[in-house]
């Protein structure tokens, strides 16, 4: 499998269920936060990925955010949430991905990363030896770097399809 192919797609993060988690075997996730919970413009947690989060606990699966974001940014974001948070944490490479799994303490192999780039969010957690879940962003920039890493995107997006036509994770 290639390092850049997700092993799952959603079409956003609410449609992940603690079912869905708990049947992959995944009692903790790693989670991106702009463009994959809020757009860059929400400051903080909206109630619906409060809601989310909340069903999450509530099922005993364990939350922490790794953002390539700034500290600040993050730790506004985590701020009445209390979670394991780093900013500035240079996916894809796996460093500040295996600190969150660390202070979760659980096995890789229960964790997944959940993000909504492939050569950031996918990349670190397959670096780190995560199952990996993939949505599409919510309010993509369009500026040329982002729009050329979306294009070069494609092709990872296929195999995916292809390898999934016929399963329930084809999405």
């Amino acid at each position: 499998m290639s390092l850049f192919v997700p092993d799952f797609i959603f079409d956003n993060f609410y449609s992940i269920t603690p079912e869905f988690l708990k049947g992959n075997n995944i009692s903790a996730i790693v989670s991106d936060i702009d463009n994959t919970l809020v757009t860059y413009d929400d400051e903080k947690p909206t109630l619906r990925v409060l809601s989310w989060l909340e069903s999450l606990a509530s099922a005993d699966i364990k939350i922490s955010f790794v953002s390539n974001n700034s500290h600040e940014r993050v730790r506004i974001f985590n701020e009445a949430l209390g979670f394991f948070a780093v900013g500035k944490s240079g996916k894809p490479f796996k460093k500040n991905v295996l600190y969150a799994i660390e202070y979760m303490n659980v096995p890789r192999e229960n964790v997944c990363m959940l993000g909504d780039q492939i050569f950031t969010d996918v990349l670190a957690g397959q670096n780190a030896g995560l199952k990996t879940i993939l949505v599409p962003p919510i309010k993509d920039k369009t500026d040329i770097l982002t729009r050329s890493k979306r294009v070069l995107e494609k092709p990872f997006l296929k195999r995916y399809k292809k390898k999934h036509k016929n399963t329930q994770f084809y999405k």
